[in-house]
């Protein structure tokens, strides 16, 4: 089992972060939200504060961040359980890392993204929540 932490930071206008996967790596080109994999014995909402700071070079308060959606999917000879949290406050301007580029889109324009197949059931729950 895969354990992934990925988060929709909201900004004012209720649009959320995606990022597009780079070159090189798998699902190379298809937009996502950010985050990565939880390490052995990290809380999740740590493994997110890592994981954005890494990718966006954002910090954030851990106990700042909601739960949103989860999915489940099998990759593979894996499976991957991915957990999205919403964020709406932080600290920094996100960058672009480790991605080809960053998009702010309302929740309904992610329809219009070619995204990984274990983000597209979480669009709905955020357009319930944004």
């Amino acid at each position: 089992m895969l354990l992934v932490v990925a988060a929709a930071l909201v900004d004012g206008d209720g649009r959320v972060l995606v990022q597009r996967r780079p070159a090189g790596k798998p699902m190379a080109g298809l937009w996502e939200f950010p985050g990565g994999k939880v390490e052995a014995g990290e809380l999740p909402e740590f493994a997110l504060a890592r994981e954005l700071e890494e990718e966006l070079g954002i910090s954030l308060d851990p106990g700042l961040v909601k739960p949103c959606a989860f999915a489940s999917e099998t990759l593979g000879t894996k499976h991957l359980l991915l957990l999205l949290y919403t964020l709406r406050n932080w600290s920094g301007t996100p960058a672009a890392r480790h991605a080809d580029a960053l998009q702010w889109v309302y929740p309904g324009e992610l329809h219009a993204l070619e995204m990984p197949p274990a983000d597209v059931p979480l669009i709905a729950a955020l357009e319930k929540l944004v």
